[in-house]
């Protein structure tokens, strides 16, 4: 612009002047916002885990992240035995949402105020994204020639598991172990006789399900009793084994819930939910966990069990009978094995 005065000219500098550092001011007072807002739109959840589904969440928390709910969520995740885990988040371990193995668990963590006792009205299915089942893993060629429950109480067998002490996984074990000889139609006195007959044999009692998987793999014992998708994975990654589904057989439900004191909620409900969405139940069965959408299980092979039972069935009548009867520290019938020196005697 040419000037007219000289005067004029240095008033239109001025006023320039003043026009450009108010329009850094406001370009500064606009961006500042913008990036704070980003930091709080991004949400970090903590997920505390049984030891088994660390796989599996490889696959399904970046498919949530490609999702519009989950685009600004990551994640810190904690994998362990499951009654360890629990205990932990009583501890203090931060936690948004649990995925535990069994349902007593979860009531650890409603009986200290962490999570609302109706969790189960929270989610589809009662909680529960996917099943298993108890089964049994082989060495390659089955030398021992173990193929239902009777052949775990035989001489010479060694049996891995893990210890119900610390796993809910192991839990699963026992109680399977025992009421397969009630659905056989032997006496609850029979029964117990048998399932000293199965701790004399155990030779590697481990902390988790994952531990287990990992003894059996270096060379102890002659079968794992374990989650069927832990028999999955080992064949996956081209392990030397080979497992079978006992005829009659335990299904397992492992629970999710989200912790109420979490200042994540909505975000952690949101993952809990996509959890029972045909994306993830698909990517659960690629890593062997049967799922609960009977729309996706049929187009799977997970092969049925015509004496597959349940832990809410009438006999067993729920964990809250199953669990105490025998686990408790005292007086449950397996813990009393235990106590007495009962395993691998």
């Amino acid at each position: 612009m040419r000037p007219i005065k000289k005067t004029i000219s240095i008033g239109i500098v001025a006023i320039a002047a003043v026009v450009a550092t108010a329009a850094l001011a406001v370009a500064s007072a606009t961006a500042a916002p913008t990036a704070r807002a980003v930091k709080q739109d991004g949400v970090k959840l903590s997920l505390v885990a049984y030891s088994t589904p660390k796989e599996e969440y490889k696959a399904i928390i970046p498919a949530f992240q490609a999702t519009t709910e989950g685009k600004s969520v990551t994640f810190d995740q904690s994998y362990g035995a499951s009654g360890d885990q629990a205990r932990a988040i009583v501890n203090g371990l931060n936690a948004d949402l649990v995925h535990l193995s069994l349902e007593p668990d979860v009531k650890t963590l409603v009986d200290a105020g962490l999570v609302s006792a109706n969790w189960k009205s929270e989610l589809p299915n009662s909680g529960v994204p996917t099943n298993s089942v108890v089964v049994f893993v082989l060495r390659d060629g089955n030398p021992k020639k173990i193929k239902e429950w009777s052949d775990l109480a035989r001489p010479g067998v060694g049996i891995v598991t893990a210890n119900p002490i610390t796993s809910g996984g192991a839990k699963w074990n026992i109680v399977a172990a025992y009421y397969s000889q009630i659905k056989a139609g032997k006496k609850p006195a029979q029964a117990l006789d048998y399932l000293k007959k199965v701790a004399r044999n155990i030779v590697s009692f481990d902390k988790s399900g994952r531990d287990a998987l990992n003894s059996f793999l270096s060379g102890k014992g002659d079968v794992l009793l374990t989650y069927e998708n832990e028999a999955i994975l080992a064949q996956q990654q081209k392990q030397p084994v080979f497992y079978r589904i006992p005829r009659i057989t335990l299904r397992i439900d492992t629970p999710v819930a989200v912790l109420k004191s979490s200042k994540n909620h909505d975000a952690a409900l949101a993952f809990a939910k996509y959890l029972f969405t045909p994306e993830a139940q698909l990517l659960s069965a690629k890593y062997g966990f049967r799922p609960v959408d009977k729309n996706i299980l049929a187009t799977q092979k997970f092969p049925p069990r015509p004496g597959l039972f349940t832990i809410d069935d009438r006999f067993i009548g729920g964990w809250s009978k199953a669990d105490p009867a025998f686990f408790d520290p005292a007086n449950g019938s397996f813990s009393k094995i235990v106590n007495s020196g009962g395993v691998g005697s």
